[in-house]
């Protein structure tokens, strides 16, 4: 499955494959190693450690962080420590990084508000540092400190790693709609080669990545800032994340809002299938802006969605054929996968559908590939050095790990792959064949789907985006009806998430249950 991630953050989404945003707005990050400007926050674990904490988690609840300069102007960063293993809390720590910036006055404050941009995999801090500190709107920052964790596995957190920069090269070129035995084989070892990577360079963390292990790890946060109930706003995969730590601790929620939600109750299969749907409305929205548009290689005024579809699938057939040059110091050519998965980078926010436009052009019409070279780049983030955060290797490890493989062989694809291309003629197929990724995965997974309630916690804001291709809007309302004090607000529009997108509406109705805690009329609807 593509990475499930926010449209300001900077990855992508796959339930066995991985998912992420299309633009990159990343500030170099914080070190937790500085030592400049420290200073040292003491909390009375006493008054936040909840009564129900486990005496073996004490030491825990009970440290202390200090805080020192990231580097960043206005964000300070320190390092919490938490148990690798919660059924053996004596068995070795996991360090994690944390960042903040204060709240900015005037007005009472309101506490912290934890941020998470989705992925799995997506680095937190990188959202903090470079929207959601300075992004969010002022009457936010002003009430509160505002905090980000990447999660354990991710970025600065002793981040899950699996392949070389070559070696990811050779794999997110890899195939992923194979023509026959020799093709599916070739797929099939290289799922095995990525699955072998990690277990051998993370075998110990690799087992303890899950989403439980990640909220379980916020409620220690939470505690050691010294914060009764836990504010958040997550994206995409934080929507899972949110409401996973709702159903532990209903008792400690705060205000929450899920923003692209995802439905915790499906299974991985169901998962890929709907999101491939929800490319596909992705692209037919795509398309129908195209055709407006003099520049569009996909067609012109009078063409229909469906035959832009057709057309673009007769591209990438080509490209499997005969790759076409890019440019690249590295020799890369584009071929289906590369080119594949720039469009998808671009299906996340519309703002990104002009340079989609221009990069087909070149490469439709001068076999110029650089363009959707450089969105799938940014889309698996790999630098002009060619190297590869570990974002992908993160997505893959928490995803492998919350849920059953979708597949666990070839002859499960492929009887899966006429509901796949049903649900999209353009990006069925590969993404059919991208979930079989789990299905090799060196730990079995620890998660189940299931509902969520959360019953006893306040009203939890869930936002669902009606043409959203990563995290369809039919999981937002399941999710807002799962749990017991759901609200649900709509933005009717395309793109992935909706909080700062520009609809006044939403961003108002968000912004006054932040500061009021006064949630908008459950099924509100904004444009």
């Amino acid at each position: 499955m593509y990475m499930r991630r926010t449209h300001r953050s900077s990855r992508p989404l796959l339930a066995g494959g991985v998912l992420l945003a299309a633009t990159a707005l990343l500030v170099s990050g914080c070190s937790s190693g500085s030592s400049s400007a420290a200073s040292t926050t003491k909390v009375t674990a006493l008054a936040a450690l909840p009564s129900s904490t486990p005496s073996g988690l004490s030491r825990y609840y009970d440290q202390k962080l200090s805080w020192r300069s990231c580097g960043v102007p206005g964000f300070e960063c320190a390092t919490m420590k938490a148990p690798l293993d919660y059924a053996k809390p004596d068995a070795g720590d996991v360090r994690l990084a944390v960042a903040r910036k204060k709240a900015t006055g005037p007005g009472a404050r309101l506490g912290s508000l934890q941020v998470n941009p989705g992925g799995p995999g997506g680095s937190a801090i990188d959202y903090l540092q470079s929207y959601a500190g300075i992004g969010y709107p002022a009457d936010v920052r002003a009430r509160y400190d505002m905090v980000a964790m990447d999660p354990r596995g991710v970025a600065r957190s002793e981040p899950v790693e699996c392949l070389t920069g070559p070696q990811m090269d050779a794999f997110t070129q890899t195939d992923t709609t194979p023509d026959d035995k020799k093709e599916t084989q070739q797929l099939v070892d290289a799922f095995k080669k990525f699955a072998e990577g990690c277990g051998a360079r993370s075998p110990e963390l690799l087992r303890h990545v899950s989403t439980v292990d990640a909220a379980r790890d916020m409620d220690i946060l939470r505690a050691v800032l010294g914060d009764k109930k836990l504010n958040y706003v997550g994206a995409s995969y934080g929507t899972f994340l949110g409401a996973t730590y709702a159903g532990l601790y209903p008792d400690r929620v705060g205000r929450m809002v899920l923003d692209g939600a995802m439905d915790p109750s499906i299974d991985a299969r169901r998962l890929n299938e709907d999101q491939t749907a929800g490319f596909e409305t992705a692209f037919q929205s795509f398309a129908k802006d195209c055709a407006q548009h003099s520049d569009c290689p996909l067609g012109d005024a009078g063409t229909s969605p469906e035959q832009m579809a057709k057309n673009l699938k007769a591209f990438f057939q080509e490209l499997d054929k005969k790759p076409i040059p890019t440019g690249d110091p590295d020799g890369r050519k584009l071929g289906e996968a590369l080119a594949t998965t720039g469009v998808i980078a671009a299906m996340y926010d519309e703002a990104a559908w002009e340079q989609l436009r221009e990069a087909l052009d070149s490469a439709m019409k001068d076999d110029d590939g650089a363009g959707l070279l450089a969105l799938a780049d940014s889309y698996y983030e790999r630098d002009a050095n060619g190297k590869y955060a570990n974002l992908m290797f993160a997505n893959a490890a928490v995803n492998c790990l919350d849920l059953p493989p979708a597949f666990e062989g070839p002859d499960q694809v492929e009887q899966a792959l006429p509901a796949f291309e049903k649900a999209s003629s353009v990006f069925g197929e590969g993404l059919a064949w991208a979930a079989l990724n789990c299905g090799y995965w060196p730990v079995r997974a620890t998660g189940e789907p299931h509902r969520i309630e959360a019953k006893g916690a306040p009203p939890i804001l869930v936002v669902g985006t009606t043409r959203d291709p990563a995290t369809p809007y039919r999981w937002a309302q399941s999710l807002a009806s799962q749990l017991s004090s759901g609200t649900l607000l709509t933005y009717v529009g395309d793109g992935h998430t909706a909080y700062g997108r520009g609809s006044q509406c939403i961003d108002s109705a968000i912004n006054r249950y932040l500061l009021e805690g006064t949630p908008p009329a459950d099924g509100k609807r904004c444009s």
